[in-house]
């Protein structure tokens, strides 16, 4: 099998499995009580998402990892590589655009219809809009394809005429190749006016990931940008904006007392919304005032952990303060490491992708430099920092959620999250792994060349017509660049200070 190495497919095995078991845990941990031991097709619909979603995101390093068996080849195709990593590629993509763009929604629309229906009411209803939404993408995806559907190489006819080696020729920069005369070819000084276009029609997988990725490069660049700065940011701040002491008992009960008057009101409001429901009458008024439902439920939680924190109880309270204590040093000490990691990505961004020539390779050159000190330990720091840019999106997600009313809120909490909000973030995670996959094997071209990802995501896909404008002026990197910068001067103006009420239900301390 020639440079076929096993390892790398047991290591792979190992890995897939892993991430498994890891999504499971997180499942059975964040899931709500409401929701145990009932909604198994959501539940196996999350599994299987966030396992595609982590999968995606390693097989980048999977790809470098996989080159390097054949890296004393003279060319690409001269040895067997371990993984058909392309067909992987090609694979894993289209079912994450599957499961983004049908399972999911049926998995949401089934989960969040009317519970006195029938199972066969509810199904039937679900189908229905999936039905509809497949046919509507099935038509735009064809007539797109049929249309636009081809892919615009630039190429640059050369020739040139050769004689016999002379026995006193000697190779060097300055004599690229024999011919008479300087000895150099025709080509060499190619004027550009011999320059053409070459045009073919790409496959269907291909330009479905292709627009998928267009889709989930506008959320990447809105939500990664932010999350790149309010990521790290965050986290320092909420250290700086800390509880500094536990509070009276008396301060403790008057604060209580108003979050609990605060709960009978939302609950209040929250059995109007369901008879309302009930009798059908769910327009526009009745969807803008379940999004602020949602928005004063989340704050209420986050206003009782608050207050949990500041006034802890039970016979090891004095525990539980240290442990606080301690969480916001941790907190602390990632924010400072992140926020090195975010200024290396924005640096790293502007040094190689958007000045032309680069100035420097930069973390390209790092990576490198780690593998030279051990095998792995340079595809574990590019691995590292694509799983960041995919956590500043998140972050960034939950930000602007917080922030803009026409994004709903679908919070992830420790024993506290429904199958609704699960399903939508894994439906954000999968599109933008996607993009974060082709920003990364874009921004390092140079240590994941020749790989399977770039010949898919930096030839073909910058090159279809219609959408390789996007990419050639770098429209996503600076949009990315700017809200990054944007959101740092935000957090250094306004980040430091005490969170504002919100409204009369913000804890008074």
């Amino acid at each position: 099998m020639g440079d076929f190495n096993l390892a790398l497919v047991i290591v792979a095995i190992v890995v897939c499995v892993l991430v498994f078991i890891f999504n499971l845990y997180l499942l059975v941990n964040y899931q709500h009580p409401d929701d145990k031991n009932q909604a198994y097709f959501p539940k196996f619909v999350v599994v299987l998402g966030l396992s595609v979603a982590a999968i995606s995101i390693l097989m980048l390093p999977a790809d470098v990892a996989n080159r390097q068996a054949c890296q004393h080849a003279i060319y690409n195709g001269a040895c067997n590589l371990t993984l058909p990593m392309k067909d992987l590629w090609l694979a894993i993509y289209i079912i994450d655009a599957i499961l983004v763009f049908f399972v999911i929604p049926f998995a949401m629309f089934y989960y969040e219809g009317d519970q006195d229906k029938t199972i066969g009411k509810r199904i039937k209803s679900a189908l229905i809009w999936v039905v509809t939404t497949a046919i509507v993408c099935g038509l735009v995806l064809g007539i797109l394809y049929g249309v636009i559907g081809k892919v615009d190489f630039t190429v640059r006819h050369l020739s040139s005429s050769t004689v016999q080696f002379p026995s006193t020729f000697q190779f060097s920069s300055g004599q690229p190749c024999v011919s008479n005369g300087v000895r150099q070819c025709s080509a060499y000084d190619a004027s550009p006016s011999s320059e053409t276009t070459w045009t073919m029609r790409s496959t269907f997988p291909e330009y479905v990931v292709a627009l998928a990725t267009i889709v989930g490069s506008v959320l990447f660049s809105i939500f990664g940008g932010v999350g790149i700065a309010c990521l790290p940011l965050g986290l320092i701040f909420s250290f700086i904006r800390r509880p500094k002491a536990v509070i009276t008992r008396s301060q403790y009960i008057k604060e209580a007392t108003e979050l609990g008057k605060k709960a009978r009101e939302l609950k209040k409001a929250a059995d109007a919304l369901h008879q309302e429901e009930r009798s059908g009458s769910k327009g526009r008024k009745w969807r803008k005032n379940m999004k602020a439902l949602e928005k004063e439920l989340f704050l209420l939680e986050d206003d009782v952990m608050a207050l949990e924190e500041m006034y802890p109880q039970g016979e090891k309270a004095e525990t539980t303060w240290a442990m606080t204590v301690l969480g916001y040093l941790a907190k602390l000490i990632l924010g400072v490491f992140g926020l090195i990691v975010s200024i290396a990505w924005v640096a790293h961004i502007i040094i190689y992708l958007l000045i032309d020539p680069p100035l420097s390779p930069f973390l390209n050159e790092v990576f490198i430099k780690l593998d030279d000190i051990w095998g792995l330990l340079g595809t574990a720091a590019f691995a590292f920092f694509c799983f960041y840019l995919l956590l500043a999106v998140i972050a960034g997600a939950m930000m602007l959620g917080l922030r803009l009313v026409f994004i709903t809120i679908h919070p992830m909490k420790w024993g506290g999250t429904l199958m609704n909000s699960f399903l939508f973030n894994v439906a954000l995670i999968l599109l933008c792994s996607i993009s974060v996959i082709q920003f990364c094997s874009t921004a390092f071209a140079y240590y994941a060349q020749a790989t399977a990802a770039q010949e898919i995501f930096g030839h073909t896909l910058q090159s279809l017509r219609g959408i390789k404008y996007l990419y050639k002026y770098n429209i996503f990197q600076i949009a990315f660049v700017v809200l990054a910068g944007l959101t740092f001067v935000y957090y250094a103006a306004f980040g430091w200070r005490r969170k504002k009420p919100s409204g009369r239900f913000q804890l008074s301390s």
